[in-house]
């Protein structure tokens, strides 16, 4: 007889891409905690056993001698609740994205992953075969379909779950934050659920992994696609969603709903969950920062302070000739706002030696050459400091400027993380602003001074770039929307400053590669989702016009 009330646990854990032993103790431990919450059952996100995307792991066969064990160990020591797991599964040679539904001691079901994704940071075609059959489970009389993950994206899992008998779906996912992935997976879900009439609990990944950062927000919708149980962003939670069997069905208990988060909240919050996750799982523990007097590298310094705590994090201001008053007492005064602490380490002499064995006179000073050789010398000496203290660098680098190749190789692109890689310049602003209305962290003056390298007596950024807000326009839409540039010229851009801030971005592939890896925040970020050729005559014909 079926019970008039079902309680199932949704677990959106942080777990460590590979470790499969560890993350099989923390599904143990979540399950304990909803078995004692009354729960019937818990579900994990996709792959949880392993991480996602585990990429070329899934080609050892040694991957799957480990998953095989942890599953076993799982069967032994997670009875008296049933248990969703993703996990890759290898039958010969051929490999599955799977879920199994294990209760006391055997695994009684098996699901497998039907729509395999294949664009932007997805390659799950690479190694993974579709499945094409239904999973429906029985739970306390609730009769519950699994999906995993893009299978919701669709309309056909959904409605193949309900003919074989689902009265609830359960969706295990991996999907990777951007600025609007939020809204469009409730979206995504209110569709599904309207067109099925079946109620869906959606257990999501959170915490960073590489460029990758999982943003949480585990919900369930009622039958009607009304959000009803939400488990919050950028933390580690254990939902426990009640369900009552009525005279209409099967209902979702409402429960409370966090607030929406404004876009400048979302992607702050990612940057700190990121930074922190790739820094702590890296096995490092603490972080140093040029510190120049600028934006960019006091957001920088902002978000590793709140990721890491302002003990851990060291700023190194590296005057030259050319640094003004001005940077070195931001500098100063930023660091003493946030806590750190504050090495002062001039390039002069470093400088001089270069200038000295090139054989470069004092009137070429200002020559392109002289000025790498600076942001070269910054970088010799945070690479330095790193290897003296265990601490890793954080470049400061943003979107606009590695889009055009406005940095220098071995200079002020090395680190072993790039915070705001995918952060547009005019945005940079915007994260500013939204980090002082929590508390005082980034000094007025550092915002509000013209952008500069100071690498040359009276440089200023726009002496090279357009203004910033007409660069991220172009850039957005070149890079992010692949509008072409009679698009961007049609939508009033001047079209020689189109031409050749579009001919720089094809031109910089090159340096984009050799820079350190960063996070991902939008829909189109470098690395993973734009995949270039470096050496390329596709653009020849259009900018010998």
């Amino acid at each position: 007889m079926p019970h008039s009330q079902i309680k199932i646990a949704l677990a959106q854990v942080n777990f460590l891409m590979g470790d499969i032993e560890g993350n099989m103790r923390r599904m143990i431990k979540f399950a304990g905690e909803a078995k004692r919450a009354g729960a019937a059952l818990i579900a994990f996100p996709e792959l949880g056993i392993t991480g996602y995307p585990p990429q070329d792991l899934l080609l050892r066969q040694e991957l799957y001698e480990r998953v095989n064990k942890a599953l076993s160990q799982l069967k032994e020591e997670c009875r008296g609740i049933d248990l969703l797991v993703g996990y890759p599964e290898q039958e010969g040679k051929v490999r599955y994205n799977a879920a199994a539904f294990i209760r006391d001691g055997k695994i009684l079901a098996n699901y497998r992953k039907q729509c395999l994704p294949n664009y932007g940071v997805f390659d799950d075609r690479r190694y993974f075969t579709p499945g094409s059959a239904p999973c429906v489970v029985e739970v306390k009389g609730v009769f519950v379909g699994v999906l995993i993950c893009e299978d919701i994206w669709y309309p056909e899992p959904i409605q193949q779950s309900k003919k074989a008998g689902a009265e609830l779906c359960i969706c295990l996912n991996a999907s990777p934050f951007d600025r609007d992935k939020a809204q469009s997976r409730k979206q995504t879900l209110k569709s599904r659920v309207q067109e099925s009439g079946l109620p869906v609990a959606y257990v999501q990944w959170v915490g960073g992994h590489d460029d990758l950062v999982y943003d949480g927000g585990s919900m369930v919708l009622d039958q009607a696609g009304t959000l009803c149980q939400d488990a919050g962003f950028f933390k580690e939670s254990l939902l426990i969603a009640p369900f009552k069997r009525t005279k209409e069905g099967l209902r979702v208990v409402s429960g409370p709903l966090p607030p929406e988060m404004p876009t400048e909240a979302r992607i702050y919050n990612a940057l700190v969950l990121g930074v922190r996750d790739y820094i702590q799982k890296s096995s490092f523990d603490r972080a140093l920062i040029g510190l120049s007097g600028g934006i960019d590298s006091a957001l920088t310094l902002a978000i590793a302070v709140d990721a890491l705590g302002k003990d851990n994090v060291t700023a190194v201001m590296m005057p030259s000739r050319f640094t003004s008053d001005l940077s070195i007492q931001a500098a100063d005064e930023q660091a003493r706002l946030l806590g750190v602490k504050l090495l002062q380490i001039s390039i002069e002499p470093t400088f001089q030696a270069f200038l000295s064995s090139l054989g470069i006179e004092e009137k070429d000073i200002t020559s392109v050459p002289s000025q790498n050789i600076q942001a070269r010398c910054r970088g010799v000496i945070l690479m330095a400091l790193s290897n003296q203290t265990g601490a890793i660098v954080l470049a400061t680098g943003n979107k606009s400027e590695l889009a055009v190749g406005y940095s220098t190789l071995y200079g002020d692109l090395v680190g072993g993380f790039c915070v705001l890689k995918d952060v547009l310049k005019t945005f940079v602003y915007k994260l500013a602003h939204y980090r002082n209305s929590l508390s005082p962290a980034i000094l007025k003056n550092i915002i509000d001074r013209e952008p500069t390298a100071e690498l040359a007596p009276g440089q200023k950024d726009q002496d090279t770039l357009p203004p910033y807000p007409v660069l991220d326009k172009i850039i957005e839409g070149y890079i992010e929307n692949n509008k072409s540039i009679e698009d961007l010229v049609a939508e009033g851009l001047d079209e020689a400053t189109v031409r050749k801030t579009t001919r720089s971005i094809d031109q910089n592939e090159y340096k984009r590669r050799q820079s350190a890896t960063g996070l991902r925040v939008t829909s189109c970020a470098f690395e993973r989702e734009r995949r270039y050729p470096i050496v390329s005559g596709f653009r020849k014909v259009i900018y010998s016009i």
